[in-house]
């Protein structure tokens, strides 16, 4: 059991460093934010450009510690 929670801590952080990775890429927002959308859409998750706004903008809120409602 303790080998499974390791692996999940290990998957969780690996996830969580390639979205701070493509986040803070050297790349124009606009650019970065389609490339995110892309992703998203191959999963058949499909956001207009203000609710992708929105998670990008939750997710900086969330890095920096505060709450967005």
């Amino acid at each position: 059991m303790k080998g499974l929670n390791v692996l999940a801590a290990f998957l969780g952080g690996a996830a969580l460093g390639a979205t701070l990775g493509i986040l803070f890429a050297p790349e124009k927002g606009e650019d970065t934010r389609a490339k995110i959308a892309e992703i998203l859409r191959k999963k058949g998750i499909r956001l207009n450009r203000s609710e992708m706004d929105d998670l990008v903008d939750e997710i900086a809120a969330e890095m920096k510690g505060e709450t967005v409602e």
